[in-house]
């Protein structure tokens, strides 16, 4: 019986297209269900324990998943602060929910920020990114994030 290995295929861009969504559906998920837990206790305590569950489940990931990538060298320093706008984000998104925003005013608007901070973070090559100037169709998605925003929050 033979069996063949190939090596790993690089994800398409449907592939890192679905990727992508299935995160922001995941990042909706960890925001309902942290502002639920918020609003038994407080902000900062759904932030804690969500973040001490996350580590167990990264932890076990870790795990089942670890390679060794000797090549890889180490990550600047500021890569280990990645858990702290993650906090920040947790407890502010779970004041925000419990809020006349709800759910779906919170995340368009964190949307918005995440469209600001990615178009800055191309333009300058923040935190290691590679620069890309802006575009015509950066410079229209803004407007029509915002428009989409203004539609959910006030109505049509």
């Amino acid at each position: 019986m033979h069996t063949h290995h190939s090596a790993a295929q690089p994800l398409t861009e449907y592939g890192l297209s679905a990727l992508a969504l299935l995160a922001g559906a995941l990042l909706a998920l960890m925001i309902h269900c942290n502002s639920r837990l918020a609003a038994y206790g407080n902000p900062l305590t759904a932030s804690w324990l969500a973040h001490a569950i996350g580590m167990l489940a990264a932890l076990l990931l870790w795990k089942a998943l670890r390679q060794t990538r000797p090549d890889a060298g180490r990550p600047p320093r500021w890569a280990y602060l990645g858990g702290v706008p993650g906090a920040l984000t947790v407890a502010l998104a779970a004041i925000a929910v419990n809020s006349p925003l709800a759910l779906s005013g919170t995340l368009a608007l964190g949307m918005v920020g995440q469209v600001l901070f990615g178009l800055l973070s191309d333009r300058f090559g923040l935190f290691g990114m590679p620069r890309r100037p802006l575009r015509l169709n950066d410079a229209l998605a803004l407007p029509l994030v915002l428009s989409g925003c203004a539609i959910l929050i006030f109505g049509a």
